[in-house]
């Protein structure tokens, strides 16, 4: 349980800091802080996402609760305006805020009544649950609930220009034809609230502020133990003009027909699943939960969320991701479709990164290799050669393609076997991130852990090959890159091994996490434990390695301001949890100690992102977490490496 009191709830920085997410298991989500307040633009009940997740669009933003007792009224609702004003100011009210099995549950103490609200989205269905519960009162009270309305894409915000379409239906009302609310006693009303402030996006650099439809209220009298819950599910698609068009976000994932679903039964459903994920202790089950909200269903099978709240499907985080959220929690089954949907889509050799931005876009050069690891990975883990069988032609294809070349100038060298890959203007390795157009990390040439991966890659495939009794001639080429590898990669001062070799400017000596996945990977001649020292020393921090050593050219230690200052840092000093996987992997490799390493990560469960582990920190003690909260790969690889050091796990 992630549990806090009136020190942290009462504090309005303080519970606005610590976000809860539920996830729908299609890529929608219901998301927000400990203190009711609204701080990004993605905070909301129902936040239906398109098949895949490429696009998200927020529903119902909030629901405001008022207690009326007697004469006594209590608005429990935490708002900020344009202006700086917080009011209503319901977080001082706040008792307690807990995190038990996935379900956020918060306890308003109001002297003689004491509220309760959980909230829970349906798996599988855009639906999202709001129970309230009176515990204790001397005689009934009188709960009004205020739905704030809005209908736009996730990474936006609407604003007042003429009346939303709200129509009255059973139990409620239907909202610009996307998404019903239903709950008790419905008054319709109207009336925009202007100028509703997001705090965080004003940080980001971006618009923080837009008005949301106050669409009327619930009301419900409740004695000691009864109930009130209010329900909001997507209905289907929206006509053409339902929504202007300035507005439109994504369709929604499911559409609704029937009964509307039971809030009471929505929460007791995902605290069933969350007991059924596992976990064998406290941090196991917790991240048992956490890894469960980025696996969703698509149209054409299982895959993953990148993070919330503003990632869709990415590849590389797929893949990267892949053991902890499917292995290392017993999803052996959904694996196996994971592999073979994306051996499906392999083209000229590689794996699409990511739709995202509306097409699919070919532009990552270690995608397709970090495939080739997940499937050695499933096979050593499951014994599932016939899977094998059924992607070697995929597999044949990546390495032939990336042997011959490919898109972005990704190719193997005549001269020594190993993969140059890069194209001025992009960034092809994880290090992706660009500036007006112009890569902040290009990395062009021979990048150590996308070689890696290729060496890693050749001699896996070649190994489950002779297992499968198919022919290739993949180990002769494994052995050539493997023995250029150590050759062209150590340095000849002994600090590790270079960054990039045979780049423009030369071979570049920057002190970086991505030789730990050198030193990591199985097949690689490089299980140097100077390596690991080196990086621990310079890179490591309480949750995860820096992406550069201090004090070397660029590196910037905060990764703040507006989206050029973040893209600026985003990997020139950055703290990256997800790196503590292939820490652990190099220092267990290369006979290190890994004692303590995860700690930190541990007590970050409860830090920002709750129950989760962020995208990133900043690079500078006390490395504030930053990016978005609830990252994949982040999970998976704590996950992964907490299971290799020896936490308690039961698989599913």
């Amino acid at each position: 349980m992630i549990r806090f009191g009136r020190q942290v709830c009462g504090d309005l920085d303080a519970a606005a800091s610590r976000e809860w997410l539920v996830t729908d298991g299609l890529g929608g989500y219901a998301m927000g802080t400990v203190a009711g307040l609204r701080t990004r633009r993605y905070h909301g009940l129902l936040v239906v996402a398109a098949p895949g997740a490429a696009s998200r669009s927020l529903g119902l933003a909030a629901l405001d609760p008022v207690v009326r007792a007697g004469e006594r009224v209590f608005r429990l609702a935490t708002d900020e305006w344009a202006g700086g004003a917080v009011d209503p100011a319901g977080h001082t009210h706040l008792a307690e805020f807990r995190l038990v099995d996935g379900v956020p549950c918060w306890r308003w103490d109001l002297g003689d009544v004491v509220l309760e609200r959980e909230i829970a989205m349906a798996h599988g269905r855009s639906a999202v649950g709001v129970v309230f519960r009176v515990l204790r009162a001397p005689r009934p009270v009188e709960l009004e609930l205020t739905p704030l309305c809005t209908w736009r894409d996730a990474h936006g915000e609407r604003h007042a220009w003429g009346d939303p379409q709200v129509t009255p239906v059973a139990g409620g009302f239907e909202f610009e034809g996307v998404y019903r609310v239903a709950g008790p006693s419905w008054r319709p009303g109207g009336e925009w609230y202007r100028g509703v402030h997001a705090r965080e996006e004003a940080a980001r650099g971006l618009n923080p502020d837009e008005d949301l439809w106050a669409a009327g209220r619930f009301t419900a009298t409740l004695a000691p133990g009864e109930t009130a819950s209010v329900t909001a599910f997507a209905t289907g698609e929206p006509a053409a003009d339902a929504v202007p068009t300035t507005f439109a976000g994504g369709m929604p994932a499911a559409f609704v027909d029937g009964e509307t679903p039971s809030a009471m039964e929505i929460v007791a459903s995902a605290r069933r699943r969350a007991v059924a994920l596992g976990g064998g202790d406290a941090v196991g089950r917790q991240l048992a939960i956490a890894a469960d909200q980025f696996v969703i269903e698509t149209p054409t099978g299982p895959s993953a969320v990148a993070g919330y709240p503003w990632f869709g499907e990415w590849s590389r985080d797929l893949m990267t991701s892949f053991e902890g959220l499917f292995l290392t929690t017993g999803r052996h089954e959904q694996a196996r479709r994971v592999l073979l949907r994306a051996g499906a889509t392999v083209s000229d050799g590689m794996l699409a990164n990511t739709a995202d931005t509306g097409t699919l876009e070919y532009n990552t050069a270690d995608a397709a290799l970090w495939f080739l690891r997940a499937i050695d990975r499933y096979a050593e883990v499951t014994g599932d050669l016939d899977t094998v069988a059924a992607l070697a032609g995929a597999m044949d294809e990546v390495l032939d393609l990336h042997r011959r070349g490919t898109r972005f100038g990704i190719a193997a060298d005549p001269a020594d076997g190993l993969l140059m890959q890069g194209k001025p203007g992009f960034a092809l390795t994880w290090m992706d991130a660009r500036v007006d157009g112009v890569p902040v990390t290009e990395r062009q040439g021979k990048a150590v852990e996308i070689n890696a991966l290729w060496v890693n890659g050749l001699a896996s495939t070649a190994a489950l090959f002779d297992r499968i009794g198919r022919g290739h001639d993949w180990s002769a080429a494994a052995s050539r890159a493997a023995a250029s590898f150590e050759h062209r990669f150590t340095r000849p001062d002994g600090l590790g091994l270079y960054d990039v070799v045979d780049g423009p400017a030369g071979n570049d000596p920057s002190i970086r996490p991505n030789q730990l996945l050198a030193v990591g990977l199985p097949h690689v001649p490089a299980a140097d434990p100077d390596i690991v020292e080196l990086c621990r020393a310079t890179l490591l921090t309480s949750i995860g390695p820096r992406s550069l050593a201090p004090g070397s050219p660029g590196y910037h230690g905060r990764h703040r301001g507006g989206p050029p200052d973040r893209d600026r840092a985003y990997h020139q000093g950055t703290v990256w949890p997800w790196l503590i996987g292939p820490f652990v992997d190099a220092a267990r490799r290369a006979g290190a100690d890994t004692t303590g390493v995860l700690d930190g990560l541990e007590l970050h469960l409860s830090e920002w992102g709750l129950g989760s582990v962020s995208e990133t920190a900043d690079g500078d003690a006390p490395h504030a977490a930053t990016g978005c909260p609830f990252q994949a790969w982040s999970v998976a690889e704590f996950l992964r490496a907490r299971a290799l050091e020896g936490g308690t796990w039961v698989g599913r």
